[in-house]
């Protein structure tokens, strides 16, 4: 009987010649301690989520009216901008305040509890813990397979290894936090140019295609002979790379008909670190790329996180962090706020305008990306020196090929922030009656920003 153990291939042959494929890490190799396109299919839909963490000043965000033509809280400024499409920017953002995240009795994790419920629909047992796959993977899995990139984590933090896009939670999706690297990956050798003239099939594509297909018995040996865990973690790795294999097959199809494609261009000079000037940069240039990739159909599902949950951004010159300002900076009683932690507000939410409004300026049909698009923008918490999670501060951008309507104010009054991730999942296709787990099991999507 074949021996397994971790230097072991599974092996086959593709195309005359012999293939091996290395397995990961499994607990038997270790001790027991271990609109419409040319033929006539709409445009496709799209998926993102933007991040920024340490919340907001509720007293200063939320609008003060429900339902349309709100008034713009000072911390909402940004958004009051003309697009170069004509209209506002507000227009195209609807504001969701008020919802929370219920606790059940259970203890608040300081910048985790609030986030996890909210993307998970579950709350952790334990700190920085990941209950339940995030809200984009679920997404992902239902419509990244179209795809060549089942999705495109990015970050402005430069940490690759800050990330909230959680399968589960020992299998996290590492962000791209350089533009060069993101355009690298996006539109290297690769990447089909649908005005390139004909399209030509690489041909080491063709011989990577079917390594999966060819070491199939010594695959379902191996899946025999292995521990439950084990085979958990073998479905996962296998699904990992037919997902690969499915990504070879869309390069191999050649490039989309999509009249708003074409090669991005070089970013250019980038700078990376964690002042709010660097993490602003880096977010505009994002994307932009990300627009190219999104009109040339690259991806349909994305992820931008601006700053962390313990959000890490500074001033220049400063040694002072932004989360540590949320709890060390006392209130101004003049204003009843804390200005410096406040500046870091500001620039968040002009970095959330710089985001959509770069997606708005991408004609695409009859109107624009964005219009296309559902853009989930969110926090980990409300006032960040409280640790509150009570309205949790949301946004949405984007008509979602007509399913939303933007440009409204709804307000929770204390309903679980997983009606939000209902909504999406209901737009974005997918087969969802309920999300989330006890008091945060939601049944009722938020039906004033529907169509």
């Amino acid at each position: 009987m074949k021996r397994f153990d971790r230097r072991t291939l599974l092996r086959g042959a593709v195309a005359g010649g012999a293939v091996s494929m290395g397995l990961p890490l499994l607990d038997c190799f270790l001790n027991e301690h271990g609109s419409a396109l040319a033929q006539g299919a709409p445009l496709p839909l799209r998926f993102g989520a933007w991040m920024w963490g340490c919340g907001m000043n509720p007293d200063r965000w939320n609008p003060s009216t429900e339902g349309l033509d709100f008034e713009l809280p000072v911390e909402l400024q940004a958004l009051d901008r003309e697009l170069a499409s004509g209209g506002k920017l507000r227009d195209q953002v609807s504001i969701l305040s008020g919802f929370d995240v219920h606790l059940d009795g259970r203890p608040n994790f300081p910048h985790t509890a609030g986030l996890m419920g909210t993307l998970t629909g579950s709350l952790p047992l334990q700190d920085y813990t990941v209950p339940a796959p995030t809200l984009d993977t679920i997404i992902a899995a239902e419509i990244g397979g179209a795809t060549r990139f089942r999705s495109l984590e990015m970050s402005c933090t430069g940490n690759p290894n800050q990330a909230y896009s959680y399968e589960s939670q020992s299998v996290f999706n590492a962000p791209e936090i350089s533009p060069m690297a993101l355009y690298n990956r996006v539109f290297g050798p690769e990447f089909a140019d649908p005005n390139a003239g004909p399209f030509v099939p690489n041909p080491r594509v063709m011989l990577r295609q079917s390594v999966l297909s060819a070491v199939k018995d010594d695959r379902e040996r191996l899946i025999q002979r292995v521990g439950s865990h084990d085979k958990q973690r073998l479905d996962q790795y296998f699904t990992s790379v037919r997902q690969l294999e499915q990504q070879l097959d869309i390069l191999l199809a050649g490039p989309p008909e999509l009249e708003s494609c074409s090669r991005a261009p070089a970013p250019g000079a980038e700078s990376l670190g964690t002042e709010v000037g660097q993490s602003a940069s880096t977010n505009r240039l994002m994307a932009s790329l990300l627009s190219f990739a999104l009109a040339c159909d690259q991806t349909r599902v994305f992820t931008m996180m601006f700053s962390d949950r313990i959000s890490g951004l500074r001033q220049p010159g400063s040694s002072s962090l932004h989360h540590q300002l949320t709890h060390d900076e006392a209130l101004d009683p003049d204003i009843g706020y804390q200005p410096e932690a406040t500046e870091f507000v500001y620039v968040a939410m002009e970095a959330w305008a710089d985001f959509i409004e770069r997606l708005a300026e991408i004609p695409e049909g009859d109107g624009t990306l964005l219009d296309n698009c559902l853009v989930f923008g969110h926090s980990d918490v409300s006032l960040a020196k409280a640790h509150a999670i009570t309205g949790v501060p949301m946004m949405i951008a984007g008509k979602a090929s007509g399913a939303l309507r933007p440009g409204v104010h709804v307000a929770g009054a204390t309903s679980p922030s997983t009606r939000v991730g209902l909504t999406i999942q209901q737009v974005m296709g997918l087969n969802a009656e309920s999300w989330g787990t006890r008091s945060m099991e939601a049944t009722q999507p938020v039906g004033e920003i529907l169509t």
